[in-house]
């Protein structure tokens, strides 16, 4: 530990505050809440990326930059007197005791199932609260797609609306298969935007079926493909050949020779 946490985290609120004075950096101080959002969402993945990679000293930096959107949207807020990020910290303080009353409180103790529960429970109080009505209310639109999708079905599958197993859900995902097929010959791209669409959301639930985050999946893949292709870029400059020269069906022979030195 190189200093106390308090005197830290004091320290990179006395930073981000010179940063957006009338004195300080002329890019941080025209930036606002929706310019800096996307930085944001930026860190939150490289903060993931760092986890996957079991990278220890990067995932110390990512979540440094982290940490720092937080400090920085609370600070703009505090300009705008609209909070603080003492006020921040309290309430996530708060939503976490309240959230958790077999820690915090006289509730009987839970398992892992339990509390999964029991928080959806809380959460949906909490968006009564804030009059948010329906069951699909208060799910961010902002979020990935995928992630989104997940948020959606299992929100909908906890009121019953679902299929009883993976099985029923790959028979749906025939069906939509064969609806988007029958409208490739029109090519409309309403249409095939809507049919794959439900296509990807199918998947999504197939992989909430088995127990699958899509987001990670689909991170794992795109990684794949990556290790893949590199690794036949690499085989094929061994030849003297790159893929633009070489064409598909020597490509596709290096890429197979790849997944057999995979396995």
């Amino acid at each position: 530990m190189t200093a106390f946490p308090a005197d830290a985290l004091l320290r990179l609120l006395g930073i981000m505050a010179r940063l957006r004075a009338p004195d300080g950096c002329p890019w941080d101080r025209v930036q606002d809440f929706a310019s800096i959002a996307p930085y944001t969402i930026e860190e939150a993945y490289e903060v993931a990326d760092a986890i996957t990679r079991r990278d220890m000293p990067a995932l110390k930096d990512e979540l440094g930059d982290l940490l720092f959107q937080v400090v920085y949207h609370a600070q703009m807020a505090q300009e705008e007197g609209a909070f603080d990020f003492a006020a921040v910290a309290e309430a996530i303080s708060d939503k976490m005791i309240r959230r958790h009353p077999h820690v915090f409180g006289e509730a009987a103790a839970r398992d892992a199932a339990a509390q999964t529960a029991a928080w959806e429970i809380q959460k949906q109080a909490e968006r009564q609260a804030r009059r948010e009505t329906g069951t699909l209310a208060g799910i961010p639109p902002a979020l990935p797609a995928l992630t989104r999708a997940n948020k959606i079905a299992r929100r909908a599958a906890g009121v019953g609306f679902d299929w009883p197993d993976a099985e029923a859900v790959l028979a749906k995902l025939d069906e939509e298969t064969a609806e988007l097929r029958a409208e490739i010959p029109a090519a409309s791209k309403a249409r095939l935007q809507d049919e794959l669409g439900d296509m990807l959301f199918v998947m999504v639930n197939l992989a909430r079926k088995l127990d699958l985050d899509p987001e990670t999946c689909l991170h794992a893949a795109n990684a794949k493909f990556e290790r893949r292709f590199n690794a036949v870029e690499a085989l094929l400059a061994e030849r003297g050949q790159s893929p633009a020269d070489a064409g598909l069906e020597a490509m596709e022979a290096a890429w197979q020779d790849v997944k057999r030195r995979e396995s």
